[in-house]
């Protein structure tokens, strides 16, 4: 157990981070492909293949999920994840090709680095081939590189974030991790304190629920936030057993983001069984909010500074 969600038997990981323009991609690849859920919680969503997940539609296997920055313009990454995946021959088999199945979901990092530098077809490729079962590399990395939380008064006055993972091991053998982006509107929590969000002018945390009870936006923040999650196992799940697991688990952003699932975040979970092992679907949903909620936490703590833009262990630092 390295404690990320590469854990999982038949999960891979890649990054592709552009540290110039302050962007990236993160791809949770299954090669040998996954029952797939998604549940879409925020109302400023951007992505892609999310209906073929319901349990009413046809394909219940993916071969990999793509978490982009770029907005709306990263999901072109989803192609060079593609072509990964044909160049391998991995995909759904129609008779006349494979045709790798990608879901994907958008951050807005425009605002933090260079907004004409998007993720591309040749970034979601290199993501794929960067991909590895080995431990999971945490912070401002990937889809992370631009993320940021706490920006209802603006971006100079958020805290930078980044992407983190956890994974726990269960009874009979069933592992369950997942990875996070945390691009969110509102502070992150833990133990009931604030240690990354909106900013004020002392040094400390707005706070801001507490700050939108009393006080108009001095900006609207219009679908600039998201926070975009995998839940991975290796418990056997049904198409609609993996749509219930990525719907229970974004407890784990209620327990951790406030507040959460706003109307300008696009808030995102997707869930992947690689595995044959029966287990108590009650539990595993138990445990899949626990591990969104670990992952946040350590997407936090792992980032890094940038210039405008302090980290939580820098401001852990001057506290």
């Amino acid at each position: 157990m390295n404690g990320t969600i590469t854990d999982v038997p038949g999960i891979k990981v890649g990054h592709y981070s552009d540290y110039k323009a302050f962007t990236g991609c993160t791809v949770v690849i299954a090669e040998n492909g996954a029952i797939g859920g998604v549940d879409v919680r925020g109302s400023s969503p951007g992505t892609r293949e999310t209906d073929l997940l319901h349990p009413t539609n046809l394909v219940d296997r993916i071969h990999a999920v793509l978490l982009t920055g770029g907005s709306a313009f990263g999901l072109d990454a989803a192609g060079g994840v593609m072509q990964y995946l044909e160049e391998k021959g991995i995909g759904f088999n129609t008779g006349t090709a494979k045709v790798p199945i990608v879901p994907a979901a958008v951050i807005y990092d425009l605002d933090v680095g260079d907004p004409g530098v998007r993720p591309d077809k040749k970034m979601g490729y290199m993501a794929a081939r960067n991909s590895a079962d080995c431990k999971v590399e945490q912070g401002s990395v990937g889809a992370g590189t631009g993320a940021s939380v706490g920006k209802i008064r603006g971006i100079n006055w958020a805290t930078k974030s980044g992407i983190g993972s956890y994974s726990i091991e269960l009874a009979n053998g069933v592992i369950i991790g997942a990875i996070s982006v945390v691009n969110a509107l509102g502070d992150i929590y833990e133990n009931g304190s604030i240690i990354a969000g909106c900013r004020d002018e002392n040094g400390g945390f707005l706070n801001t629920y507490e700050y939108l009870k009393k006080n108009v936006p001095e900006e609207k923040p219009w679908g600039k936030n998201t926070t975009l999650s995998v839940v991975a196992t290796n418990a056997r799940l049904t198409k609609e057993q993996a749509n219930k697991m990525a719907q229970v688990a974004h407890d784990g952003y209620s327990r951790v983001i406030k507040p959460v699932h706003t109307i300008y975040d696009g808030d995102c979970i997707f869930a992947m069984s690689t595995g044959n092992i029966e287990y108590d679907i009650m539990t595993l949903c138990e445990a899949a909010a626990e591990v969104v909620e670990k992952a946040i936490i350590n997407a936090v703590k792992s980032a890094d500074s940038i210039v405008g833009l302090p980290s939580y262990n820098e401001l852990t630092k001057k506290g």
